[in-house]
């Protein structure tokens, strides 16, 4: 695969940002110009940046065969949200990123080719992403998620100026668009055609009853999941697993 570091400024976040992208070349070379890639969205961990896949899985070895682009994007410890204060990043993810990745790159702009998968704060990215856009994804996994975000801030997961910085007040998250389990509710209720969902986390990782708490709110509302436990902490021998089961379980052409 070829690997592209890219550079540029975003007017959303109002800052220069920057995203890590592998390109299968085999399927570049073998197919005409005008084919389109389909595309993953790989979100990095609290912590973390737009290298963690690159430095922490061997995404490139098991990606080399899909067929399939991946976009790395950074976000800091945004949480993938619109910060309360600070830059929009979730804006930026769902908004201005796909459209930047398609004019750079050959990528596909159809939904049916477009997935997202992440760990921890990525994995509350990915499933926010989906259950707030079913339609642009076909597919979405979170792995190890923080999936119950209000009950994490309200339990002290949080720093208090963190807490400020993302959210402004504990308050205000449960009911809101950054709550997944008030999203699950809209999306049990989406008439089109829904994404894929796969989840899975370690039953040692300390999100495990996160994970619980949104998978039976998601039975509850009969909302379908692929979903795996194993024993498994939070950390990159379980994910570097995982992620190759995310890439069978992908509806790739």
């Amino acid at each position: 695969m070829a690997w592209i570091t890219c550079d540029f400024y975003s007017e959303t976040l109002e800052l220069s940002t920057g995203i890590e992208v592998f390109l299968p070349q085999a399927k570049l070379m073998t197919s005409g110009s005008s084919s389109r890639l389909p595309v993953l969205y790989l979100l990095h961990g609290r912590g973390a940046d737009q290298t963690e896949w690159m430095r922490r899985s061997s995404i490139e070895r098991y990606a080399e065969n899909k067929g399939i682009a991946l976009v790395m994007p950074g976000v800091g410890r945004s949480y993938y949200m619109d910060m309360a204060n600070g830059p929009s990043y979730f804006t930026f993810l769902s908004e201005e990123l796909p459209q930047l990745v398609q004019s750079f790159f050959p990528v596909s702009r159809r939904r049916e080719d477009t997935f997202v998968a992440g760990i921890s704060m990525g994995g509350y990215g990915a499933f926010k992403l989906v259950l707030t856009y079913p339609e642009r994804y076909a597919a979405g996994a979170s792995l190890s998620g923080g999936l119950d975000l209000a009950s994490r801030a309200a339990g002290r997961g949080f720093q208090e100026a963190e807490i400020r910085t993302l959210f402004g007040s504990v308050d205000r998250l449960e009911g809101s668009r950054d709550d997944l389990l008030y999203l699950a509710s809209e999306f049990a209720a989406y008439q089109g055609e829904k994404p894929m969902l796969y989840q899975c986390c370690g039953t040692e990782d300390f999100l495990y009853k996160d994970n619980q708490t949104f998978r039976q709110c998601a039975d509850s509302l009969g909302i379908h999941i692929t979903y795996e436990e194993e024993p498994g902490g939070h950390e990159w021998g379980y994910w570097d697993r995982k992620i190759q089961r995310v890439l069978d379980w992908l509806p790739l052409p």
